[in-house]
């Protein structure tokens, strides 16, 4: 019986099996570990760059606390 690889370390902050368990859900029974760090990668991307649009906002509006309104504006 092969050995399998060791599962690769990432330093990103989405852990990997509730976004297995969300795409089970949706009906992905199996999904390939790259596919799943890839949607992962995009995932945290897109949460990285919606967060400085949002931080401009508030600072744009003389905050300091970034609310859900901001990140609303800024996914728009």
């Amino acid at each position: 019986m092969a050995k399998k690889a060791p599962a690769k370390k990432s330093d990103g902050y989405i852990a990997k099996a509730p976004i297995r368990r969300l795409m089970k859900k949706e009906g992905a029974d199996l999904v390939a570990a790259d596919a799943l760090d890839k949607l992962i990668g995009y995932l945290e991307k897109e949460a990285a760059n919606t967060t400085k649009e949002a931080i401009k906002i508030t600072k744009a509006d003389k905050r300091k606390r970034v609310t859900a309104a901001d990140i609303r504006k800024a996914t728009r």
